[in-house]
């Protein structure tokens, strides 16, 4: 179990009202005391219950709102036969 200064938790909110919720843990690749050693993991996705649940407990929250355009239709001409 991570600890509050080593574990966040990440809510991506997307223009269609759509919400995913993540949890990064941060590791270490030599030792905890080697600071050049530290980075955030990936991102692991959680439910919404962990997110407000950890919400509550105080642990470190970040909440972003992704702003992605929709995907272009490309229209493709028929083969001609």
């Amino acid at each position: 179990m991570h600890s509050k200064q080593t574990v966040k938790y990440i809510c991506e909110r997307y223009p269609s009202g759509n919400c995913y919720y993540f949890k990064m843990e941060m590791i270490t690749h030599d030792s905890w005391e080697d600071i050049n050693s530290l980075q955030w993991g990936r991102k692991r996705p959680i439910t919404k219950a962990t997110f407000e649940k950890r919400k509550k407990e105080g642990y470190r929250i970040v909440e972003e709102y992704i702003e992605k355009y929709p995907a272009k239709i490309i229209p493709f001409k028929k083969p001609v036969s």
